[in-house]
């Protein structure tokens, strides 16, 4: 079964490449649910107009890294706060 400790340990290689500072750091995650396997992680930007090449970086990054550690059988990810939150939250779950 996968902690939320390790998923967190994990989202702290997560850097934001704008601002060079993990999202952890920075305080960006919101909540984190575990349900048999499946992970939902759900994050905001710093600013609603982020460069959305940015925010989807870190989206694919939370899904990278989460989907890595064993007992994690899917991972969504969903951005919140940005402008484009719509359309890089498809982009990442697809």
């Amino acid at each position: 079964m996968v902690e939320k400790e390790a998923i967190m340990k994990e989202l702290e290689k997560v850097i934001d490449p704008e601002i060079g500072v993990s999202i952890t750091e920075m305080q960006l995650v919101d909540n984190i649910d575990i349900q048999d396997g499946a992970v939902s992680v759900e994050f905001h930007i710093t600013t609603p107009y982020c460069p959305p090449v940015f925010a989807l970086k870190m989206a694919q990054d939370i899904k990278t890294y989460v989907s890595k550690l064993d007992g994690v059988k899917s991972v969504k990810v969903t951005v919140t706060g940005h402008v484009m939150s719509d359309q890089i939250n498809k982009q990442v779950n697809k």
